[in-house]
């Protein structure tokens, strides 16, 4: 049986996005300092979570200023 879903985790320093197409994705800021998510600021230790809702999601936009953002993601 083929791959189904390809799962992709890394911590995230510098500004970027989860690209077209994604499933589900988890991000959490896991660093000392405020960042900011698809608009919407998230303080250390906070996460936000997109679930998977029978289609793909279009790019979600990521900025993790002066801190660390861990990101799973599921194509």
């Amino acid at each position: 049986m083929d791959v189904l879903a390809q799962i992709n985790e890394s911590d995230f320093s510098q500004p970027g996005q989860i690209n077209d197409g994604f499933l589900s994705a988890s991000i959490k800021n896991v660093g000392e300092n405020k960042a900011e998510v698809n608009g919407v600021v998230l303080f250390p230790g906070e996460a936000k979570g997109y679930p998977f809702v029978g289609k793909g999601y279009k790019r979600i936009s990521y900025d993790p200023g002066a801190s660390t953002l861990r990101i799973m993601a599921i194509y």
